[in-house]
């Protein structure tokens, strides 16, 4: 019998790359501009993981349309990539990590609520896009998270059921998501402490960075540090 494709999805802002404070502040300096004051912790609780058109109508108003959004998420990325391009890395032990799962034979993807631009400012700016079978952004689904779509379209890109994938995610909407697409999840506490994620059941460990990881005990589905 044909061994199942196993497949390793991965969550970009706050997982690939540790940006989510820089996400943040352009988010803040965004409503700001348009008299609005936003607590920071308030809101990377409420919004981490959904996509920039689901935020603009929470805070600026239901009458916000997709189209509308389109053009004020924009002005928001791009003030984002401004404050973050000065910084941009990749996590520590992340370039070894795919090259071990590689080696497994482990299908690599990319699932993120980012728009296209953000994706080429990550991916191509840090040349890791040759690395993946699959990338799949906000403009490939029509919910972000916790839905379960970016998810289930990108193990379906890799061939992978979604049992046999496991999701690396730093916000609780996103394990949220692998829930519900019935993936078992790997966090990264980039963002938030192992706490706001203690009522998740799919979660197998919660490390600071990929150099924690061990690619054997994590494909058996017990790894030491969980």
């Amino acid at each position: 019998m044909t061994a199942p494709q196993r497949a390793f999805i991965f969550d970009m802002d706050g997982t690939i790359v540790d940006n989510m404070a820089f996400h943040t502040k352009s988010w803040l300096e965004f409503f700001s501009r348009r008299g609005h004051t936003v607590d920071a912790d308030e809101f990377f609780r409420r919004t981490a993981g959904r996509q920039g058109h689901e935020i603009m109508r929470t805070y600026l108003g239901e009458h916000i349309t997709k189209e509308d959004s389109v053009l004020l998420d924009a002005e928001k990325e791009e003030l984002y990539r401004e404050l973050y391009a000065p910084h941009l890395e990749a996590v520590a032990g992340f370039d070894e990590f795919i090259a071990k799962a590689q080696e497994a034979d482990v299908r690599l993807a990319v699932a993120t609520a980012a728009p296209p631009a953000n994706i080429v400012f990550t991916l191509d700016g840090l040349d890791l896009r040759r690395h993946f079978d699959a990338v799949v952004g906000a403009a490939d689904v029509a919910r972000g998270k916790p839905e379960p779509d970016v998810f289930l379209l990108a193990a379906e890109r890799c061939g992978a059921a979604p049992a046999d994938c496991i999701v690396f995610e730093d916000a609780p909407l996103g394990v949220e998501a692998a829930r519900r697409a019935g993936m078992r999840c790997v966090v990264l506490s980039t963002t938030l402490p192992a706490t706001a994620f203690a009522e998740f059941d799919n979660v197998l460990c919660i490390v600071r960075d990929f150099s924690e990881l061990n690619i054997a005990e994590l494909l058996s589905g017990s790894p030491a540090n969980n």
